[in-house]
Formats: structure tokens, sequence, C-alpha cells
């Protein structure tokens, strides 16, 4: 169950329109790397994690990837508000304006929907867990080519702070990866599991 504060996790106060880069940032939201596909990956892993440790982990992670869903979607708002029809048909926001108008949708920055597809979940914790620190360092290079193309202050302070919240998750993941391999090498897991090696 989970408590809902009513701000976000990190404030977001951009000033210029620009839509340009409100079509490149969406990915974040529904592109094969973004925060959506994150919290649903984490949310749904944890019911086959063997330890509390890593089932806590991996619930904190994935709530934590909801509110920066919520902070791309406002991102996104945010870029995209008070557009006039020539702001529109310059900056190339028209596609996306005719389905969609103003409204977030979860796609990638080329104009695919999210789909479950871009989720992992397989049941093995350690693929599991290998797979999580992959997809971190995956949407951190996202956030650094999007630091690449911004040149408002006011994005790229919410892009930076972003980005350091996937290394923190990349670490935390390494921290659970570490746990789960030590407690099955105490148990001689796969020197009593021999169908392993076959």
């Amino acid at each position: 169950m989970w408590t809902y504060e009513k701000r976000l996790q990190y404030p977001v106060n951009i000033k210029k329109p620009n839509p340009k880069l409100a079509s490149a940032i969406i990915s974040q939201m529904g592109g094969p790397d973004g925060e959506l596909g994150a919290s649903q990956r984490y949310l749904s892993q944890r019911y086959a994690a063997p330890y509390e440790e890593v089932i806590a982990t991996l619930s904190d992670i994935g709530t934590e990837e909801l509110a920066h869903m919520e902070m791309v979607s406002a991102m996104v708002y945010q870029l995209t508000r008070n557009l006039t029809m020539e702001q529109i048909k310059e900056s190339g926001f028209d596609a996306y304006y005719v389905d969609h108008t103003t409204g977030v949708y979860p796609q990638s920055a080329a104009g695919i929907p999210w789909t479950s597809a871009y989720i992992g979940v397989k049941g093995d914790i350690i693929t599991d867990l290998t797979e999580d620190m992959g997809a971190e360092q995956k949407a951190r290079t996202t956030y650094d080519n999007l630091i690449r193309l911004a040149d408002d202050p006011d994005v790229l302070d919410v892009l930076k702070f972003l980005r350091e919240r996937e290394l923190v998750h990349f670490q935390r993941f390494g921290e659970a990866l570490r746990l789960t391999t030590d407690r099955l090498n105490a148990q001689n897991f796969y020197a009593f599991n021999p169908s392993f090696d076959k």
C-alpha cells in the first residue's frame, strides 16, 4: 500500500516552453528504458524475490520510479503548456499534437507507444537483479543523451537529479545481487541442485 504525498520528489519549474525537447524527454516516460517500464519491472519482480532485503529494495526502487515517472510527466507538461500553433508546427510537435494534443502519453521519442514488452521479469532473482542493473545503466545513458540535447538550466537541473538516481539504483541492485549470491553460496544451493549443471 502506498501513501501519496502531493509533491514531486524533486521540484520541476520549467519556465520556457520547448516542445521539441519534450518530444525527446517523453522517452523517459514511456520509452524502452523509461520510468514506467522500470516501475513495473521492479514492482513485479519483488514477488519472486527470496529475501526480505531484496523485496524491500525492489519495492523501494519501484516506488521511486513511479515518482520519477511523475517528474518526467511534469517536465513534458511544462515544456508544452500554452503553445501556439506556430510553435507546435515549427518544432515538429504537430504529429504528437494530432493524437494527444498536449496530454502526456507514454511513448518513446520515436513515437512508439509504451508496451509491457519493455519489462523483464524472469522469476530467477540473479537473472532479474542482473537485468535490473543493466536497465539502470540504459536509463542513465538515456539521461546522458537528454542532458547533451538540453540547454535550459531548469531542464538540466531535473535531468541531472534523475540521472544521479539511476546511479544510486544501480548500486543498490548490486548490493542486493551480492547479498543474494552470498546467501545462495552459503546454502551450497548449486551443490545440492545438480540439475542446474546438466
